[in-house]
C-alpha cells in the first residue's frame, strides 16, 4: 500500500496508470506502455522539450535569492512577460507579481481586492474552480472540490466558509448538444449588478466545469462589476499563455481585466508559478503603497528561468497560431464523435482546451463520495486501450482534452480515437439506462 496521500485527476479508488517518465506529448508507463497525455493544462510544451531542459540545467547555477531581495533575473521575467505575452494590451497593463502557483496568485488577488475596496465578499461564477488555498478554494464552488473531506461510505466534510460568497450565473453554451438555458443573457445575468454591489472582487475562469466563456458573457460580467465598484480578476491560470488560441482568452472580449492571474503555463510545466498582472490604473492607486506579502520560494531561480524559457519559445507567436488552427481540427472530430455515441449530452470548448460531457446525474450532487469509478471514469480507463490517457477533473459525467501544444495531427488523430473507443462504455450504460 502507498503511503502517499493522493487525489486523483480521475475519481475511483484505484490509480488508473503509473508513469515513470514522458517525452514530448507522451507519458511512458511503468509497464513500458507509451500513451499521449491528452489532459494536461500545466505542460504546454510537453515534456523535456529542449528549450527548457536547458533553462533548467542552467538555473542549477542561479543564486538561492529570495522575494525579498532585488535580483535582476526576476525583474527581467516581470519585463519580458509583459513585453512579449501583453505585447497588444500595454494600453492598460501596469505590472506583474510573481507566485508559487495559480492558486496562490487568486487567493492574494482577491485578499489584495479585499483590502483596496475595503470591502469583505468575494464573487464567482457557477461551477468555477479557482485554486486549493486559502480565498481560491472557497471561490472553488463545484461541490467535490470542497477542500475537506469526501467520506467513501457517502457525505462529506467540507472546510467551513471564510467570507460570503455571491454565486452569478454562468455562461450557457455548446458546439454540440442542447443548451438547457434559452433565455437571453440579459434575463438570465438579471440582478448581477445588484449582487455584486458589495463586493471586492468577481473573478471569472473560462473552462471550468466544462462552460466556456463567449465575449458576450464576458463583456456583460465586466461591465456589472465594475458598475457596482467590484474589481474583475480574470483567472486565466487555465487559459492564459495560448491555450486559448491566442495569448489570453480575455482578448476575445472587448473588456479588460482590473487584474490576470496567471500559472499552469506559464513557467512551460518546468517549475510551479503563478503570476498576478495588474492595470495600470491598480498599478497608479498603489504608488503610496505597499502591498504587505512575502514568500521565500516566489519566483525562485528555478522559476524565473523556466518563466523566460517558455516565453522564449512562444514570443514570435507560431505556436499559438497552431494551437488556433488545430481548434479547428479538435471541434470536427469531437463533434463527428458526439454524433456517434448517443451517451454524449454537449460539447464545448476552444483552442486545446475541451470538454465532452456524458448524459447522468446532475453535477451538483457530485461529491466524490465513494470508491465506484463513475461513468467518466470508465471512458477514460478504457480508452487508455487505444493509447491515450484523458482526465476527468474529478468529475462524474465529464472528460477534458488538453493536449500539449506541440501534439501532431496524427497524435491528435490518436487522442479523439481514443475517446471514440472509450465512449463505448457509457453507450452501454446510456442504452440501459434508456430501456
Amino acid at each position: 500500500m502507498s503511503r502517499l496521500l493522493q487525489t486523483g485527476l480521475n475519481a475511483g479508488k484505484e490509480p488508473v496508470i503509473k508513469v515513470v517518465d514522458g517525452e514530448g506529448v507522451y507519458f511512458i508507463l511503468a509497464d513500458g506502455r507509451r500513451l499521449i497525455d491528452g489532459s494536461n493544462t500545466g505542460g504546454p510544451l510537453g515534456h523535456k522539450h529542449p528549450a527548457m531542459v536547458e533553462a533548467m540545467i542552467k538555473a542549477a547555477s542561479n543564486p538561492v535569492i529570495n522575494e525579498g531581495w532585488f535580483w535582476a533575473e526576476r525583474e527581467a521575467a516581470a519585463e519580458e512577460l509583459i513585453d512579449i505575452a501583453f505585447g497588444e494590451e500595454k494600453s492598460w497593463v501596469g505590472a506583474v507579481r510573481f507566485f508559487i502557483s495559480g492558486s496562490e496568485a487568486n487567493d492574494l488577488a482577491l485578499t489584495f481586492s479585499q483590502a483596496l475596496t475595503g470591502r469583505t465578499e468575494l464573487a464567482t461564477r457557477e461551477r468555477a474552480f479557482h485554486g486549493m488555498t486559502g480565498l481560491s478554494r472557497q471561490m472553488t464552488v463545484q461541490p467535490h472540490w470542497h477542500g475537506g473531506l469526501a467520506l467513501q461510505s457517502g457525505g462529506s466534510k467540507a472546510v467551513p466558509t471564510q467570507v460570503p460568497v455571491r454565486i452569478i450565473p454562468g455562461p450557457v453554451d455548446a458546439k454540440y448538444g442542447v443548451v438547457s438555458d434559452n433565455r437571453t443573457l440579459a434575463e438570465r445575468m438579471a440582478g448581477t449588478e445588484q449582487a455584486l454591489s458589495a463586493v471586492a472582487a468577481t473573478i471569472i475562469d473560462y473552462t471550468q466545469g466544462g462552460t466556456y466563456y463567449d465575449p458576450e458573457y464576458q463583456d456583460y460580467v465586466a461591465n456589472a462589476a465594475r458598475k457596482a465598484g467590484s474589481l474583475w480578476i480574470a483567472d486565466e491560470v487555465v487559459t492564459g499563455l495560448g491555450r486559448s488560441g491566442r495569448w489570453f482568452a480575455f482578448q476575445g472580449g472587448e473588456t479588460r481585466p482590473d487584474i490576470v492571474t496567471l500559472g499552469k503555463c506559464l513557467a512551460g510545466g518546468s517549475a510551479p508559478a503563478g503570476a498576478v498582472v495588474m492595470s495600470k490604473e491598480i498599478v497608479d492607486n498603489m504608488k503610496d503603497k505597499s502591498w504587505q506579502t512575502y514568500s521565500t520560494f516566489r519566483a525562485h531561480p528555478s522559476a524565473v528561468a523556466a518563466i523566460r524559457a517558455y516565453l522564449s519559445v512562444m514570443k514570435d507567436g507560431e505556436i499559438i497560431r497552431r494551437v488556433k488552427t488545430l481548434e479547428a481540427k479538435m471541434q470536427q472530430g469531437l463533434v463527428e464523435i458526439a454524433r456517434r455515441h448517443p451517451s454524449v449530452a454537449r460539447v464545448d470548448g476552444f483552442g486545446l482546451h475541451w470538454t465532452v460531457e456524458l448524459h447522468g446525474p446532475d453535477w451538483r450532487n457530485w461529491y466524490a463520495d465513494t470508491t465506484v469509478s463513475p461513468i467518466a471514469s470508465r471512458v477514460a480507463s478504457r480508452a487508455i486501450e487505444a493509447g491515450a490517457i484523458i482526465g476527468t477533473s474529478g468529475e462524474q459525467t465529464s472528460l477534458f482534452l488538453a493536449p500539449s501544444f506541440i501534439i501532431t495531427d496524427s497524435e491528435l488523430d490518436t487522442l479523439l480515437a481514443a475517446l471514440d473507443h472509450g465512449l463505448a462504455v457509457a453507450d452501454a450504460e446510456f442504452e440501459r439506462g434508456a430501456a
